[in-house]
């Protein structure tokens, strides 16, 4: 199992999200200790957990299935400094697939980095279209 971070706010960008996504949560990250790895405008960062925990209004830690959480973590910091995707969001309100193989989302990079580590939590042709909604289902708490 590996551990994430669900996370909403009051602003308007939240609120969409998760309006859009028929979700509580409108941010997920992957947790590595007291650092989290996420996918944020403009780029994928790591960023202190008490950072990300201070510019929400409402989080929820979760667990999602993982064999090797290290090799997760390790695919997931690859990532670091990659373009934040926001033509792929847009593209999935229009239903349409601009994804960029290059750069990431939030809800996207986590079931990436998991499967890299050997184990899929959903098909690889559907990943670019997991929301944090998706993710929550098959979450487990902690």
């Amino acid at each position: 199992m590996i551990r994430v971070l669900f996370c909403r706010s009051n602003r308007l960008r939240s609120w969409l999200v998760r309006a859009i996504t028929w979700s509580a949560w409108s941010h997920v990250a992957l947790v590595d200790g007291d650092e989290v790895i996420e996918a944020v405008w403009p780029q994928v960062r790591v960023v202190p957990l008490d950072n990300v925990l201070h510019h929400y209004s409402a989080h929820a830690f979760a667990l999602l299935p993982c064999d090797d959480p290290a090799a997760a973590l390790q695919a997931a910091r690859s990532q670091v400094g990659k373009p934040y995707d926001w033509k792929a969001l847009v593209g999935f309100l229009l239903h349409r697939d601009w994804e960029d193989p290059h750069a990431w989302f939030c809800s996207e990079i986590v079931p990436w980095a998991i499967h890299q580590s050997g184990h899929a939590l959903f098909r690889p042709s559907v990943m670019r279209r997991v929301t944090p909604q998706h993710l929550w289902m098959v979450s487990r708490e902690p």
